[in-house]
């Protein structure tokens, strides 16, 4: 269904009633929202119209004036001055350019009559510039011109793009990542200081930026949620009902469309659940489940922590945290319950250590004090515990409690909460051995659900692996890729991605192994991994050599930029293909195959 016509024809009454309802209320509210995009005409034609008619009938009265003035020609006849030569000569005077009395030299009366439309165009004039200026400044005209911008941006995008409500820390880190892969996205924030640094940033290409509140649907419609080229919505505001309400409108106007959201709260989460099936990102939670992870597999954490990083990331360094022991958890908040709940769960002692800002249940291992006073942490035991977790909400706290613990016991496992971006070079040089940034924990996250799917589905599967097998991949991406991440790629084993391979899959003695050979040496094999193949719904996490590969399968692939081009060409290319499983080099051109015939 190629035509246009036809395929809008199709989405309004093609459907059933619930999707025509859905699709109708989406068409309303970008037509509201486009109808807000075009206030800018109306404001100017409101603010400038006075003037402008001060401007008109001042010209038009003083081009009438010259018209009735009689005047005199070279032979000193009376003559009158017609309505183009009037015109002409106001429209020169008017503008200030003045090149002389036309047909002929005026009379004295010609000349007073110009002499008082000069002054009161001047006057008309200022009027006007004053008012246009006043119009320039004011907020609601540079708003109404802003999103009247913004909409003939996203508008003219024709590239699967994501929608990214709220550009705060986390917001500009996932950007940056997604730009690095070559994908656009949109941004909506109601700071404007966020959207003149989104102008400010080295981007590779244009980000459509707009300051308003993402709580209105109508400004989700202008921010591409109607698009056809929208391919998810991300909520990453600090307020939490705003991500709520972003969830809300995306579940109803574009059902289709996945969602991901910040969450700290667990009741707001599950509010989330009742619209569709969003995904919520919960950092505190997230933190808790990967020092779960990295207690029972520090291999398997520095693996998904190395994945999630994106290309380019260094190899972080694999922690050993104490399996057995007594932890001190300081502060009670969010992240306090999350971390006391999970270390709780593997069996370990928990001490709780809060300022009394936080409600505390009936907790025989919670101290109510200061946590940063030496004397507490004394109280505490610190001596004889075996890790302590820095999980305020202040910074300064923080890092106090980090320095006077590792004072008291310096071989405590020591972790830490980061609360904002300036406080970075100081939590780096105290040298935590875990240090939870929220901002970093949820761009890696969404970054690992939208950049490649089945890189969410390796990170989700990981953890039931055995630490053994995910230090084996880690030193096997190393010897590929060295300290740093290169590429992640995902392959499609059909014949519109991979012409080449069709009859190969089917003979059904197509391995991996053999898929991965250099195209211009087949005994050496290419720089890259597959890390998960997906064949019929199934994942086999980084199959071995001899997998056979069917039709449709899906594969993640991970190594170096090189080895992704020379992959792709043994996709398309039958000869390439053909020297790859066999060994032998053949024509791949129909004209050399005719000539190695001929020769035969």
């Amino acid at each position: 269904m190629g035509n246009p016509l036809l395929v809008f024809w199709k989405n309004i009454f093609g459907q059933d009633a619930d999707d025509r309802r859905i699709r109708r209320s989406a068409l309303r509210v970008a037509a509201r929202s486009a109808a807000q995009a075009s206030a800018a005409i109306f404001l100017i034609l409101r603010r400038m119209r006075a003037p402008l008619i001060v401007l008109i009938v001042i010209f038009s009265v003083s081009v009438l004036g010259l018209t009735l003035i009689p005047g005199r020609d070279a032979d000193g006849d009376p003559v009158r001055m017609g309505f183009f030569d009037a015109f002409y000569f106001m429209s020169y005077t008017a503008t200030t350019i003045g090149f002389g009395e036309i047909p002929h030299t005026f009379t004295y009366n010609q000349r007073m009559w110009v002499t008082i439309t000069i002054y009161l165009s001047v006057i008309a004039g200022a009027y006007a510039i004053g008012s246009l200026l006043a119009l320039v400044q004011d907020r609601a005209f540079r708003s109404a011109l802003a999103l009247q911008h913004f909409r003939r941006k996203v508008g003219r995008l024709r590239e699967p793009f994501l929608l990214i409500a709220g550009y705060g820390r986390t917001g500009e880190l996932l950007g940056h990542s997604f730009d690095a892969l070559g994908r656009r996205f949109v941004v909506l924030d109601h700071d404007p200081e966020r959207i003149d640094g989104l102008e400010l940033d080295s981007y590779h290409a244009d980000v459509p930026g707009l300051t308003a509140d993402a709580r209105d649907p109508g400004h989700l419609a202008v921010a591409g949620l109607g698009h056809s080229c929208c391919e998810a919505v991300v909520a990453l505001t600090d307020d939490e009902e705003a991500n709520l309400t972003i969830v809300m409108a995306a579940a109803l106007l574009r059902p289709e469309l996945p969602v991901i959201a910040r969450v700290t709260s667990r009741a707001i989460a599950e509010r989330m659940q009742e619209f569709g099936d969003p995904s919520t990102v919960n950092a505190f939670d997230r933190f808790g489940d990967h020092l779960r992870l990295a207690l029972r597999a520090p291999a398997s954490y520095q693996l998904m922590t190395w994945l999630e990083s994106g290309p380019g990331a260094a190899l972080p360094e694999r922690g050993v945290p104490p399996r057995s022991g007594r932890w001190i958890v300081c502060g009670y908040g969010r992240l306090g319950r999350e971390l006391t709940a999970d270390l709780r769960a593997e069996g370990l002692e928990v001490t709780v250590i809060e300022s009394g800002g936080a409600p505390v249940e009936d907790d025989a291992d919670v101290l109510v004090a200061d946590g940063s006073d030496p004397e507490v942490l004394a109280l505490a035991d610190v001596e004889h515990a075996v890790g302590l977790v820095a999980g305020t909400d202040n910074d300064t706290t923080n890092l106090s409690l980090v320095a006077a613990a590792r004072r008291s016991n310096p071989r405590l496992f020591l972790a830490a909460r980061q609360n904002h971006t300036a406080s970075a070079p100081l939590f780096a040089a105290m040298k935590v051995h875990a240090l939870l940034v929220p901002a970093e924990v949820i761009a890696h996250e969404v970054y690992a659900q939208l950049s490649t799917p089945l890189l969410w589905r390796f990170l989700r599967q990981l953890p039931a692996k055995e630490d053994a097998w995910a230090a084996d991949i880690v030193d096997r991406l190393t010897s590929l890729c060295g300290s740093h991440l290169q590429t992640l790629w995902k392959v499609r084993l059909t014949a519109q991605e991979a012409p080449a391979l069709e009859s190969w899959l089917a003979s059904g003695e197509a391995r991996l192994g053999d898929l991965l050979r250099n195209p211009e040496n087949r005994d050496e094999p290419l720089h890259a991994m597959a890390l998960l193949v997906l064949q019929a719904g199934e994942a086999a996490l980084a199959p071995d050599a001899d997998h056979v590969l069917r039709p449709g399968d899906e594969l993640l692939l991970a190594g170096r930029a090189v080895a992704r081009r020379a992959l792709d060409r043994t996709l398309v290319v039958d000869g390439v293909l053909e020297y790859v499983v066999t060994g032998r080099r053949v024509p791949a051109s129909w004209i050399w195959r005719r000539l190695s015939r001929s020769g035969r």
